[in-house]
């Protein structure tokens, strides 16, 4: 994709609330960390009482993944998944605007060397990484030591399209936003020897998925990750990020490359994969993004997990 740039249509009167929330939230951003954190929390308490459907959906989801919790239990998680969500709403924000030495001093980084090795080898990387509610702020700070492409996709108001392209790439200087269904670009960056982030714990749909446990539940798992190792030639370092609970910063940790993959199927190097994602998430369930419908596709014959409302 080509470099954001600025356009005149920019300044038209329909988009001026949206430069107003974005200048207030700037202006919001430059108050200390800790400040922030406690902001982000309030946030998250009030997305709670505001976002029924967004909170019905986490909740289901909990359910499902955590049967042996009592209730109050998980609705304690909830609570606290809804703090870890309003809080990345301002990490957001920092990721965009934040001076990058003030970022940087956020950011420990484990790992480094499993990426330095591959790229002194000119082996291509997917960086498997998942949907973690730090996932914006984890994206900017690794790249300030790395360069990451990633996949994207046009957010449709072309104003905030802007800002958040910009925002994110100024970390990135040299890296590749490529659209999300350009599987061409995608293996081209690969056997050039580039790192690209990919995601694969999400419900992109049935018809480019094999349905494997996680949490003990058939989910619709994606095997793209098995075909872009194998036509890439590229190997699979599995890529986590938490906010730490000092308050101190993030922990971003890349793993060393995952072994003998591509393995013999498709199908049962899906199964590692989730196991791999469901054993990083009871690490921290209260910072993953439980608000996305993950077993909204079911096997055939199998019954919704979801209340149409939801």
């Amino acid at each position: 994709m080509d470099r954001p740039t600025f356009r005149r249509e920019f300044l038209h009167p329909r988009h001026w609330p949206l430069w107003l929330g974005l200048g207030v939230l700037w202006l919001v951003v430059q108050l200390p960390y800790p400040a922030l954190l406690g902001l982000g929390r309030a946030l998250g308490a009030l997305m709670y009482r505001a976002v029924g459907s967004r909170r019905a959906i986490a909740a289901r989801n909990l359910e499902l993944c955590f049967p042996e919790l009592s209730a109050a239990e998980r609705k304690r998680l909830l609570k606290e998944n809804f703090a870890s969500t309003g809080i990345a709403f301002f990490e957001m924000a920092m990721s965009w605007w934040w001076p990058k030495a003030r970022l940087a001093r956020l950011a420990h980084i484990e790992g480094i060397e499993h990426l330095k090795k591959a790229e002194a080898e000119g082996k291509g990387v997917i960086l498997m990484a998942m949907h973690f509610t730090t996932l914006e702020i984890g994206a900017a700070l690794l790249g300030q030591v790395q360069t990451i492409d990633g996949m994207y996709r046009e957010h449709d108001n072309p104003v905030f399209d802007f800002v958040q392209r910009t925002g994110r790439e100024r970390h990135n200087a040299d890296a590749t936003a490529i659209e999300r269904e350009d599987v061409r670009a995608m293996l081209k960056v690969l056997r050039a020897g580039r790192a690209i982030w990919y995601a694969p714990d999400q419900d992109y749909g049935a018809k480019q998925s094999l349905f494997v446990p996680l949490f003990g539940i058939q989910a619709a798992t994606v095997t793209a990750t098995t075909k872009f190792a194998r036509l890439g030639r590229a190997l699979v370092l599995p890529f986590t990020q938490s906010r730490l609970a000092d308050g101190s910063g993030y922990r971003l940790t890349i793993h060393p490359p995952l072994e003998d993959f591509p393995g013999e199927s498709e199908e049962a190097d899906c199964i590692r994969i989730n196991q791999w994602v469901e054993s990083e998430i009871r690490r921290q369930p209260e910072q993953y993004l439980w608000a996305h419908r993950r077993f909204k596709s079911r096997p055939e014959g199998e019954p919704k997990l979801y209340d149409k409302k939801k």
